[in-house]
């Protein structure tokens, strides 16, 4: 690249919040640039803002009320002296109005131009513009003229991302309530309710292409990405290059993506993506901004994509050809989650976020990290109800596929997650399933065909943990008591016994016995117990040769055990001998699944009114992702304690229908 930029930065605002802020801030200050956060009230204390030289309020909690408002963002750059602004990914990072302002601001836009946002930020004429530059799609239908023969289709929303506003329609029946949904939902998130119907291609893989355009007329193809895990069309699984593409096709992406780019005069970072099928590729949409999942890119291409934004924008000239690709990457997105429970998202205090040996403070360029963390959180932040439920990415490179998906399993397995329940063990269970690791069932559908099996509860180390958790409670008591561990009582009537309840429900009993000589567990064919202190518990098999012994790390936070040993972490509630029997709700009641806001209910829906099984009754949004409320059985509503605007916290009352009887 050239040395003597047009427009020299020295301080940048970033417009963004969690893990992608931090990201931006680790390379500006290895260049030397000064930073400045931006931050709603929830987010006063989050690691973006310690992090910036310098942080600027944005009243209020919502993200209509704070990073969404452009005009408060400008004003925050400028009252802190930043003479550029970098937007991230979401919120206002597609906004050509926004753009618009910190130009008109005097300020430098890292990002494309307004005009090449603006031409990409409608699907529609997105859709429109590529057909004419020859890069093959799906054309739009006409949602009145779509048949039987048709579906399944795809209703999405013109505008925004992130699986927002986005239907899948298998029955015509399903096609009217479907618009209407996605309308509304778009509209609530980007301000656009423009929704249009696609075919649906249920079997395809997701294929994008890492661009990067100059001022200079260069764009780069920097490889692909393989997204095709995917929940609520959004990205779970990532990887670069996209594994087992015949060079003619990988070729065809390439110039397909180069032609967007140069269609709209793109400069900066950008993603064209694709869908592919039968070894055909359809152009589906152009992010005019940095992904997710560029860190996969980074490290196979040995670069820094969030330095080359910075300059690009300062105008300098980027070489004629990219670096060529090296191994291979795999990244997983980790959730404060419950998969098993319709992806509802979780909150709470993080009491531990830790990935032993992941490069924390990584710089991409030159030789990859074997094991990379980004992370939104730190160890004691807490998980709100506002934002995205992301807590890190974990990014794994390997000089082959294998290399990397088993590195980063390993990874995933051996992280010590003490806090909310996470998507964990789904990640590792994905990245080890034969259809992915083959690529047989490598595509959008995985999730649909997958789901109910990757989230069985396992049984693999499960009651060894739990055994390690009772052991250590015990050894936790008595060290309290001072007692000492090894106490023992001679009028013992009856082994004491510990219960506890993991995040799936599955609970566990857990008999010991302590004695003179140390712990042993009653009854037959059991682990051998080696050592136990408070805080770790040895278990050996039993065998030949004395067992194979396990180490079990044991702490406690939040009211609940969390257990880290060789199968990975599971997280117990200790359950009473005694339930509360005053926590049961009447029968028919609808609970909050999570905390969150009110967004909808049922038109006319009222105390009195007739409810069938299965029907929507009320609307939840938590952490962007809706999510609707159904009638558990055909009766009459009784009670209705939800309405537009109220936040709920879990467990929190709805509704509650009376069923019908015969």
């Amino acid at each position: 690249m050239t040395t003597t930029p047009a427009t020299q930065l020295t301080r940048v605002l970033v417009a963004n919040r969690g893990e992608i802020a931090r990201r931006v801030l680790r390379t500006c200050h290895h260049l030397g640039l000064a930073t400045v956060a931006v931050y709603a009230d929830p987010d006063a204390t989050a690691a973006h803002v310690r992090e910036a030289d310098a942080a600027v309020r944005l009243p209020g909690d919502s993200p209509a009320d704070t990073y969404l408002r452009a005009d408060l963002v400008v004003a925050a750059a400028r009252a802190a002296g930043a003479d550029a602004v970098h937007p991230g990914y979401g919120f206002l990072s597609e906004n050509a109005g926004f753009a618009r302002a910190v130009l008109d601001a005097g300020l430098t836009w890292i990002g494309p131009d307004p005009e090449a946002i603006e031409a990409m930020a409608s699907k529609t004429r997105a859709k429109k513009l590529m057909a004419d530059a020859g890069v093959p799609l799906l054309g739009p239908l006409d949602p009145g003229a779509v048949t039987e023969a048709g579906l399944p289709v795809l209703v999405k929303a013109a505008a925004g991302g992130g699986g927002r506003g986005m239907r899948v329609v298998e029955t015509l029946d399903e096609l009217p309530a479907a618009l209407e949904a996605a309308a509304a939902e778009a509209l609530s998130a980007f301000g656009d309710g423009e929704v249009f119907v696609e075919p649906y291609l249920p079997s395809g893989r997701h294929v994008e292409v890492q661009i990067l355009g100059d001022r200079h007329g260069t764009v780069w193809a920097l490889g692909t990405r393989d997204c095709s895990l995917q929940r609520r069309h959004q990205k779970v699984i990532e990887e670069a290059p996209a594994p087992g593409l015949p060079d003619a096709l990988r070729e065809q992406l390439h110039e397909a993506a180069t032609a967007a780019a140069r269609a709209i005069g793109y400069t900066g970072a950008g993603t064209v993506e694709f869908l592919v099928a039968d070894g055909q590729a359809y152009f589906l949409e152009m992010n005019t901004r940095l992904q997710v999942e560029h860190p996969v890119t980074e490290a196979v291409h040995g670069v820094d994509l969030v330095a080359l934004q910075l300059a690009v924008a300062e105008g300098e000239a980027l070489p004629a050809e990219p670096p060529p690709p090296h191994g291979h990457a795999v990244e997983a997105r980790l959730y404060a989650e419950d998969p098993a429970a319709g992806w509802a998202p979780q909150t709470g205090t993080v009491h531990r976020l830790d990935v032993p040996g992941a490069d924390r403070a990584h710089l991409p360029g030159g030789q990859p990290a074997a094991l990379r963390l980004d992370s939104g959180y730190e160890t004691g932040d807490t998980v709100g109800v506002h934002y995205d439920a992301m807590l890190a990415k974990v990014i794994a490179w390997g000089p082959t596929r294998e290399a990397a998906i088993r590195r980063l399993a390993a990874a995933l397995t051996r992280a010590r997650l003490h806090g909310p329940a996470t998507n964990r063990e789904l990640l590792v269970r994905s990245l080890e399933h034969p259809g992915f690791r083959t690529l047989a069932g490598l595509d959008t559908a995985f999730y649909t065909r997958h789901l109910d099996t990757l989230t069985r509860p396992a049984g693999d180390g499960r009651h060894a943990a739990a055994v390690a958790a009772a052991l250590a409670d015990a050894a936790h008591t008595a060290a309290r008591s001072r007692l000492g561990a090894g106490a023992w009582r001679n009028l013992r009537s009856e082994d004491p016994v510990r219960r506890y309840r993991a995040d799936d429900g599955t609970e566990y009993e857990i008999r010991y016995r302590p004695g003179r000589n140390g712990w042993t567990l009653p009854g037959e064919g059991g682990p051998r117990v080696v050592s136990v202190t408070p805080d770790a518990v040895v278990l050996a098999d039993t065998g030949e040769v004395g067992g194979v012994e396990r180490r079990y790390e044991v702490g406690r936070a939040g009211g609940r055990v969390h257990v880290d040993g060789p199968h990975g972490g599971l997280s117990l509630a200790p359950v009473s001998r005694h339930p509360d029997t005053t926590a049961r709700q009447a029968p028919g009641s609808l609970l909050a699944p999570m905390p969150g806001t009110v967004v909808r209910v049922a038109d006319g829906l009222a105390e009195g009114s007739a409810v069938t099984e299965g029907q929507p009754l009320v609307w939840l949004e938590a952490m962007k992702m809706e999510h609707r409320i159904l009638a558990p059985a055909s009766g009459t509503l009784t009670a209705l304690h939800a309405h537009p605007g109220r936040q709920v916290e879990v467990g929190a009352l709805l509704a509650v229908v009376q069923e019908e009887t015969a």
